[in-house]
């Protein structure tokens, strides 16, 4: 019998990992767009700040009495350049 991987993405419009069920982006989400983006740093951050507004959308909409937190961190920082 063949075990199929899924790849860690988003679950719409909660913003889980489809794989581990931890808040997207997971470790291993974070670890694969690093590959796939490697030497695009800038479209990386571009394509992390438009799943954020996406994020930011989805989740007020789902919760409006409570916006979503810190999602600058979740999506953002980690993947800026270091040293």
């Amino acid at each position: 019998m063949t075990r199929v991987t899924r790849p860690h993405l988003p679950v719409r419009p909660v913003w889980l990992c489809r794989r581990c069920g931890h808040p997207w982006p997971c470790g291993d989400a974070r670890l694969s767009l690093l590959v796939e983006y490697r030497g695009n740093r800038l479209g990386l951050l571009i394509y992390l700040a438009a799943l954020k507004l996406e994020a930011a959308e989805h989740l007020t909409r789902l919760n409006p009495d409570s916006p979503p937190g810190n999602l600058t961190d979740r999506f953002l920082s980690w993947a800026r350049a270091r040293g």
